[in-house]
């Protein structure tokens, strides 16, 4: 069959695909959510919220007005706009909003959303100043801010968490994946997360959509703050399927902290590799036993034995 022939044939086997998969095509894409654009309007955000280590890098107080209203301009018309498709989707559109209305609504949550951002930019102090505390080998607060993933993880996070309370559809989750692709981090925009909060590394950690997590808090990388089992799907939105971390909690690399009725208390100390599925009171710390270790000399099978150990007060 020659090269034409193959691309038809191909073409119609496609087309037919389309024809019996319809929910995954979109025939008119124009007014869709744009991944492009949400990034775009991420690094504005970032630009705003760390004013002069990124984007314009020489600020002088006589112009920082004009600096900062030049981006506040530059970014509530891309994110009203991309709003206004949010809502205009079909499954997402409010049943009392009404499709005239719907570029109003998007105005509103627009200036709603940018009038939180000192709120957020004081929370994001806070976990800078955490960042600096809880790492020996930070150099200083401006290396937090430019190197580490958990920061910008953080900020993306507490950004997408304002238009998630604002319910807008789609681009909070948008910002929040974008932020995992670069990081290894996947925070759930619906998490709330209260202040001087500290990721170190960070790769691996993910924090599912109704964990509670307080102040104080720090975690290392592979934490997994989830749901128990997820095979009830679309039955369970809604419902409190991830843990609450109380305030003044250490959570080391490794650790699975499962269910909605989960509650680990304040000042509690997670071990590496813990995986815990009930509440945890305060001020304990928590530990797996140590494995056997075994040390083969000269090449012979003849181990040498350590005992199991266990550092932590109450063990799981």
């Amino acid at each position: 069959m020659r090269k034409e022939g193959r691309i038809r044939k191909l073409a119609d086997m496609l087309t037919a695909s389309y024809q019996e998969h319809e929910r995954i095509i979109r025939r008119d894409a124009s007014q869709q959510v744009s991944l492009a654009a949400v990034t775009d309007i991420l690094a504005v955000l970032r630009e705003l919220v760390f004013a002069g280590f990124f984007g314009r890098k020489r600020l002088k107080s006589d112009s920082l007005e004009f600096y900062v209203g030049e981006l506040l301009e530059e970014v509530s018309h891309s994110l009203q706009k991309q709003i206004a498709r949010a809502l205009r989707h079909g499954s997402c559109r409010l049943a009392d909003t009404l499709a005239a209305d719907i570029p109003d609504e998007a105005e509103r949550i627009t200036y709603a959303f940018l009038e939180r951002l000192p709120q957020v930019r004081a929370l994001l102090a806070t976990d800078v100043d955490a960042a600096f505390d809880g790492d020996p080998a930070a150099f200083d607060a401006d290396e937090i801010i430019l190197a580490y993933p958990g920061v910008y993880a953080i900020m993306v996070s507490r950004l997408a968490h304002e238009l998630y309370l604002l319910k807008v559809p789609f681009i909070p989750r948008l910002m929040t994946e974008h932020a995992h692709s670069l990081t290894g981090i996947d925070i759930h925009p619906g998490a709330s997360i209260g202040h001087h909060f500290f990721i170190d590394h960070g790769t691996g950690i993910v924090i599912g959509e109704t964990t509670e997590i307080g102040d104080y808090v720090k975690i290392y990388q592979g934490v997994t703050l989830g749901a128990l089992s997820t095979r009830g799907g679309q039955m369970l939105h809604g419902v409190k399927r991830h843990p609450i971390i109380e305030s003044h909690v250490t959570i080391y690399s490794g650790a699975s902290i499962l269910g909605g009725a989960t509650r680990i208390g304040e000042g509690v100390v997670i071990g590496s590799n813990a995986f815990i599925t009930r509440s945890v009171p305060d001020k304990t710390r928590v530990s797996v036993k140590n494995p056997e270790l075994q040390f083969m000399e000269n090449r012979q099978a003849q181990p040498v034995e350590f005992p199991q150990e266990s550092f932590w007060s109450y063990e799981i």
